[in-house]
């Protein structure tokens, strides 16, 4: 398949999937996760395809995420579609962190929400000099989901929770401390990876590795490694109003920084999420993850922050958005439990 929003082809021996929305950032639509999934299908039963390659079109990004202007309007208009991309995202999520062959992600430029979902749990992640990695939702009045609640709490100390609750978007060097890609390669050398792997007679997790470390390069230094000791002690918390507190203690420009963006999101979202996070530390696999995200995301179809969030964002781009509650004293701990109710029915993997 050489046109549509995802682009399918075969080269040697390296099976290729191209996300083909670049003025959108690739961000991902209904048909292409079923796209990506039944390509993925088809070449774990190809004896001839060694490896698979997922990529993006355009030299801006990988993929922002869900096309959540859609997920909107379908959360507007109530005709199930939201849930439908959720239950099937999240199949896929869980597809390719068991994926049978070597799976590399190649995540050049920005790598968000779902572009994360795409790249994090797969068996080989490459970031480039480009890479701008986050976990944005909050800023919507949304929460962390594709399996990041797994993912993220499984990062050196509280990294993960900074990530989940902040938003902030990361580069290469702070993306592989968080244990979310695993090397850098220069972006002007993919064309090299691919070449590579499309010429390997047989393709183990080793013989992955061996063409990845030939190309990489040392990647620079990490923001949060530099600043663990004060992530750590913040966000050590189960509380967002001691993480808060803590911040506004602290002294240093990342601390006051770091106040400051959480100041800026939804406090419900905040709250959900760091409940999510916890129960992520806790669980024992991805798949009682996607299941619980599931059940919060559904519940975020009747969040007017949800909306409001997506509203200032997208549609109106004011960047003001006005949450309801506005702070976190404010939010009611029924209403946080309210999201935590199990999806029905429940999520099949």
């Amino acid at each position: 398949m050489q046109d549509g929003e995802v682009i399918i082809e075969r080269r040697g021996t390296a099976a290729i999937i191209r996300l083909n929305r670049p003025r959108a950032l690739n961000s991902l639509t209904l048909p292409m996760i079923r796209t990506i999934t039944a390509a993925l299908q088809d070449f774990a039963d190809d004896p001839e395809a060694a490896s698979v390659v997922m990529t993006g079109e355009g030299e801006r990004g990988f993929c922002a995420g869900g096309d959540i202007r859609a997920l909107h309007e379908s959360a507007r208009a109530g005709d199930g579609l939201a849930g439908t991309f959720w239950r099937e995202e999240f199949r896929l999520n869980h597809i390719i962190a068991s994926y049978p062959k070597p799976y590399v992600a190649l995540m050049d430029g920005i790598t968000m929400g779902g572009g994360v979902g795409l790249s994090s749990h797969g068996r080989h992640r490459v970031v480039t000099e480009r890479t701008r990695l986050a976990m944005p939702e909050t800023g919507i009045g949304y929460v962390p989901d594709i399996g990041a609640t797994w993912l993220l709490p499984r990062g050196p100390g509280e990294a993960g929770t900074w990530l989940g609750l902040t938003g902030l978007d990361i580069g290469a060097a702070d993306a592989i401390h968080a244990r979310l890609a695993d090397l850098q390669i220069a972006s002007s050398r993919l064309g090299e990876v691919i070449d590579a792997l499309s010429g390997l007679p047989r393709a183990s997790s080793g013989d992955v590795d061996a063409v990845l470390q030939t190309l990489s390069e040392p990647q620079g230094e990490s923001r949060l490694r530099q600043n663990a000791a004060v992530i750590d002690r913040a966000f050590r918390f189960d509380s967002v109003e001691e993480i808060l507190a803590t911040l506004a203690e602290e002294e240093g420009e990342f601390a006051a920084e770091t106040l400051r963006v959480l100041l800026t999101r939804s406090p419900t979202s905040l709250k959900l999420a760091l409940r999510l996070l916890r129960a992520g530390r806790r669980s024992a696999s991805l798949a009682e993850c996607l299941g619980r995200e599931l059940g919060a995301c559904l519940q975020m179809l009747d969040n007017p922050d949800f909306f409001e969030g997506i509203r200032a964002a997208v549609i109106d781009k004011d960047r003001n958005p006005k949450w309801s509650p506005a702070s976190v004293e404010a939010v009611e701990v029924a209403r946080v439990e309210h999201f935590l109710k199990p999806a029905e029915p429940p999520l099949s993997l």
